[in-house]
């Protein structure tokens, strides 16, 4: 009896013990289970497969595990911390700040960037200059999300602070709502703000409610220190790598330009310009295997969408062929626009055969990029100057700052190609990512316009320097 008794207590002692800690559990499973949220700045889902910033950095942390990925997008906010206190999930990579509430209830890793809250408002609505001035108006936030401890903090020193908590919303959607005039404020990290204000440049930052708001992954708590401790010496690896720095260009970089009159300006010549030669950009895009999106917004950059357009230097028509490569592309009117369009596609795809194996996109893109616009042979000289400075020639980020170097007599008398006027091609990969990004979200969830009348081409067909940066093709 006695040593049966001993059995059943060992028997209730195991089943009492605690779990393996979570990192051993996802090395033995071969699962890292990651909760996020559906948002352009965290996760998102297309024909062509996920992507996002917390997508590309959790994938490259499990293959470093050795693990598959198992990625799981919420609507809200609001349900991440429930998936991890329930074993739902191992971690959270969802762009959260770190704040006291949610220490109660998480660990927090490494911070990996952090941003600057703002309180958003709508030109031609009064620009708030103090909390005071924001006591009368409404004001909409996430439910669950880090504005509404932030909101809840001002309260003590304002009583009559008052907002909305919406739990069925992202936080572009109110950036979006304050837009349309159906609520006067918001609140926005700055990510999310550098993204919509494309789409509604009358957006307006009335004031910063906090800077350098840390982020970083989440864990249940207590019980992740193992995974947390190599998710930490991760995410400080691919600080130390230049990892995290390429991530967030590669879906940011092209916000941090912005130019109100020449977004207004961009959607105003997508309703009147671009419908007579939309159907013209989705052929080419079928043929060469390019997103039509992406050879409009070359157009774009290169004409703004006017087909008998010329430079100061001869490059002619909608995408500014040079008499060389449509000589090349026997193309033999640049002025007509489906010979343009036809022969811009196929010129774009030949700078993309030409750039190295080893360069993934979207690198390979922007660098074709350049290529379009500056020369193949500069970019390859402006390679050689990323590798004699110890960067990566395939990284478009270190190519981006090797490019301007081709204006200096320091760097293009070493170059086999010489003098190129480098800031050039750096300024057009920005243009042309930023008005793809806009066309992306125009044509989301819309049919092509139906074509009324003439196209607008007023303004002058004849383009000054300032209106063409760029040589191309």
């Amino acid at each position: 009896m006695r040593v049966l008794l001993i059995i059943m207590l060992a028997g209730l002692i195991g089943t009492c013990s605690s779990p393996p800690p979570i990192l051993e559990q996802v090395l033995e499973t071969g699962l890292l289970r990651v909760v996020t949220r559906d948002s352009p700045t965290s996760y998102t889902v297309s024909p062509n497969g996920p992507s996002g910033p917390e997508y590309d950095l959790v994938q490259a942390f499990a293959d470093e595990l050795g693990v598959a990925l198992v990625m799981e997008s919420v609507d809200s906010v609001s349900e991440i911390m429930p998936k991890l206190i329930s074993g739902d999930a191992h971690m959270a990579a969802a762009g959260l700040s770190i704040t006291a509430t949610r220490r109660e209830y998480l660990n927090f890793g490494h911070p990996y960037k952090s941003v600057n809250v703002h309180l958003i408002y709508k030109l031609g609505t009064g620009k708030p200059r103090s909390v005071d001035d924001i006591l009368s108006r409404s004001i909409e936030v996430v439910a669950g999300s880090s504005h509404v401890d932030l909101l809840a903090s001002l309260k003590s020193a304002y009583p009559d602070l008052s907002w909305t908590e919406n739990a069925d919303v992202e936080f572009a959607d109110l950036l979006t709502k304050v837009a349309m005039d159906e609520i006067d404020l918001t609140v926005a990290d700055s990510p999310d703000f550098n993204i919509q204000r494309h789409f509604y440049p009358d957006l307006r930052i009335a004031m910063d409610l906090e800077i350098g708001d840390p982020i970083a992954w989440a864990f249940p708590k207590e019980t992740a220190d193992t995974l947390l401790a190599r998710a930490d010496q991760f995410i400080i690896d691919a600080e130390r790598s230049g990892m995290l720095a390429r991530v967030q260009d590669r879906y940011f970089g092209h916000t941090r330009k912005f130019d109100y009159v020449g977004t207004r300006s961009f959607i105003r010549h997508y309703e009147s310009r671009l419908p007579r030669y939309r159907q013209m950009f989705e052929q080419a895009g079928r043929e060469s295997r390019v997103d039509w999106r992406l050879l409009a917004a070359i157009g774009y950059q290169e004409s703004h969408w006017r087909s008998h357009a010329v430079s100061p230097t001869g490059v002619r028509g909608i995408m500014m062929l040079t008499q060389d490569t449509a000589d090349y592309l026997r193309i033999d009117d640049r002025l007509d626009p489906k010979s343009s369009i036809f022969g811009g596609a196929r010129y774009f795809v030949r700078q993309t055969e030409r750039v190295a194996d080893t360069v993934d996109e979207p690198d390979r893109t922007w660098m074709a990029l350049a290529a379009y616009n500056v020369g193949f042979n500069h970019v390859k000289d402006a390679r050689m100057i990323v590798e004699w400075e110890g960067g990566n020639p395939d990284s478009w980020i270190d190519l981006r700052k090797a490019l301007p170097l081709l204006a200096q007599r320091k760097w293009y008398s070493r170059v086999p190609y010489g003098y190129a006027r480098g800031w050039e091609p750096a300024l057009y990969v920005s243009n042309i990512r930023r008005y793809y990004n806009i066309l992306k979200w125009l044509t989301a969830n819309e049919e092509p316009p139906e074509i009324e009348g003439p196209v607008d081409e007023a303004e002058p067909l004849i383009l000054t320097e300032s209106d063409t940066p760029e040589e191309t093709a």
